[in-house]
């Protein structure tokens, strides 16, 4: 009996951790396709927005490529410029090579969440 408890409570336990950030849906031709979900700055930055093309599945999805792609420094910093798009454009033309390593970070996962999170 005791050994069953404790295996209940450890599913239990495993349960409540979840399972990543990879879910699964299925295509037109009914083939199981991974979908990308995540939760973080991105995702909150992209949600508060209200552009058209924004949803829950889509944001969480950029954030989960965001978390592929970027630090959590660089997450944060790049939340900030959903608000005011022209600051970025700033660091894209700043010479400063802290700016400059940041905008290609960001375009390299710019260029990762048109192509992963397209169909979302």
């Amino acid at each position: 009996m005791t050994r069953l408890i404790l295996a209940l409570g450890a599913c239990g336990v495993l349960a409540a951790c979840g399972g990543g950030t990879r879910y699964s849906s299925y295509n037109a031709q009914g083939t199981v396709v991974p979908v990308l979900f995540a939760t973080g700055p991105i995702a909150t930055a992209c949600m508060a927005d209200n552009r058209k093309a924004a949803s829950r599945a889509r944001c969480g999805c950029v954030q989960a490529v965001a978390d592929r792609a970027l630090s959590g420094p660089d997450q944060r910093r790049g939340a900030r410029y959903f608000e005011d798009p022209g600051k970025l454009q700033e660091v894209r033309q700043s010479s400063n090579a802290a700016n400059e390593r940041f905008w290609l970070a960001w375009k390299a996962f710019g260029n990762q969440a048109a192509n992963l999170c397209r169909a979302t």
